[in-house]
């Protein structure tokens, strides 16, 4: 699985925008969503981006230990569930957090009844689930665009991520 390739968009190797604390954050490549007004139209085409290997990602990671959790985000990662899921399990280990933002609705991603998309879904701390949707943008809101777009912790680690966001 280490040479796998997964196609980014970008990588942030210190952001402090993608969640609380300094993240390591993935930018996957490819989005169905389309949402008017998305601040990365660029990561929708599939065929765009930069292909990485795992291996090349926590080399990158390694670099910057001191990151208090990693952010998965788009482009739409669950495209990419299988990759995210290996790269998730050696994130925890090294004791890090795991946020994700996806387009999609969390209900609709259980629904989907995709083995890796479940398999995905148990390695986030804190999903950020939603589209972007331009009418409601609301820039007061912490680590979100816009107001339909819900905090969803789904591990113990990520009630604590919910409680940092919501007593900023």
């Amino acid at each position: 699985m280490w040479f796998a390739k997964l196609p980014l968009f970008g990588v942030v190797a210190q952001s402090i925008t993608d969640g609380p604390g300094f993240r390591f954050t993935l930018f996957t490549q490819g989005c169905p969503h389309g949402c008017q007004g998305c601040h990365n139209p660029e990561s929708w085409d599939r065929l765009g981006g930069t292909d990485y290997t795992l291996e090349e990602i926590v080399e990158e990671f390694e670099k910057n230990s001191f990151v208090d959790g990693v952010t998965f985000s788009g482009g739409e990662p669950f495209l990419h569930p299988k990759e995210l899921t290996f790269l998730a399990r050696y994130f925890k280990e090294k004791g890090k957090n795991i946020i994700c933002y996806t387009g999609y609705l969390y209900e609709d991603l259980l629904r989907l009844e995709i083995p890796e998309i479940k398999e995905f879904l148990k390695e986030i701390d804190l999903l950020i689930d939603g589209p972007f949707i331009l009418e409601k943008k609301d820039l007061s809101l912490s680590f979100r665009g816009s107001s339909n777009q819900r905090l969803l912790p789904l591990t113990e680690k990520g009630e604590a991520l919910f409680r940092e966001i919501q007593d900023r």
